[in-house]
């Protein structure tokens, strides 16, 4: 494979959507380690911190007529769909078809195919873009992951300050998935055309409880924990002061659900790295310092 001028390989350039956030991270850094060239379209990019070797743009999906000159030599892109309106994504996909070859959304497990309305807003939200994506004419791999473990650092405020956790559902079982493995599938999509036409269920390897959750936590910080569980209408208005309500309910609703027929396993991650997706003990080794 030869490298150019500026050090990168000849591969098409990949954009990284939501570069900042929790998978997206560690999208970029494991392109980079593979000698991808890499591209981070943000709406600031003055104030992000990203690895040297990243070529940062301004851009911004809320407003598609800003993204053409990001996609220049564009060959994939990892879109993730951060909460915008689902009527601005036909414009934004317009644009990607017209350098991009493939696009790999992060989508949701709880998508269900053949039905006109999910069951949930989340889940219909992402149908909705899965849907338009489909009809782009671009190649596509959907990544439907379970709930991503980084979702449980809402309960580091609680653990940096005592010993409880105070939440609902305590038998709620998911089956959270560590954001690089997320990543490292990810990564296989948008580097080979193997994955085109894919929509891959993505979980951790185990089901644990959010109170066999808060205990993985209190064993990696080194300090016993305890969960302590509250009613959803307690919980419930602290959540509105950060969420929309649809968000809030449905949110609460999945994790009723789950105390009924926990989250269910998925090995694709193994299938398609080569490498067993981490634990969450493993996760909350890894994020350790957040907690405490």
């Amino acid at each position: 494979m030869s490298i150019n001028e500026n050090g990168f390989s000849e591969r098409k350039t990949i954009l990284v959507t939501g570069a900042t956030g929790n998978v997206g991270r560690y999208v970029v850094s494991q392109l980079l380690d593979m000698a991808v060239p890499v591209r981070a379209v943000v709406r600031n990019p003055g104030s992000v911190d990203l690895p040297d070797g990243v070529e940062i743009v301004r851009g911004d999906l809320a407003e598609p007529s800003t993204l053409g000159e990001t996609l220049a030599g564009v060959g994939a892109v990892f879109l993730v769909w951060p909460g915008l309106p689902t009527s601005l994504a036909p414009a934004v996909l317009d644009e990607l078809k017209k350098y991009a070859q493939r696009v790999v959304y992060l989508s949701s497990m709880s998508t269900r195919e053949g039905r006109a309305q999910q069951a949930e807003p989340i889940t219909d939200f992402h149908a909705t873009i899965e849907k338009l994506i489909e009809g782009s004419g671009l190649n596509w791999t959907f990544l439907r992951i379970s709930g991503l473990a980084t979702n449980t650092l809402g309960w580091a405020q609680q653990t940096r300050s005592g010993d409880v956790v105070r939440w609902p559902y305590a038998a709620a079982a998911r089956t959270l998935i560590h954001e690089k493995d997320v990543a490292a599938v990810a990564v296989q999509a948008l580097t080979s055309d193997r994955h085109n036409g894919a929509k891959y269920i993505l979980t951790g390897p185990q089901v644990l409880t959010q109170a066999e959750q808060v205990q993985a936590i209190g064993e990696a910080i080194g300090r016993p924990l305890r969960y302590e569980e509250i009613s959803p209408e307690v919980i419930r208005p602290k959540m509105l002061t950060q969420l929309p309500p649809a968000m809030v309910d449905g949110m609460l609703n999945a994790w009723a659900g789950f105390v009924r027929e926990p989250e269910p396993i998925s090995s694709k991650v193994e299938e398609i790295t080569g490498t067993p997706a981490h634990t969450y003990k493993e996760w909350a080794i890894d994020h350790a310092r957040d907690f405490s």
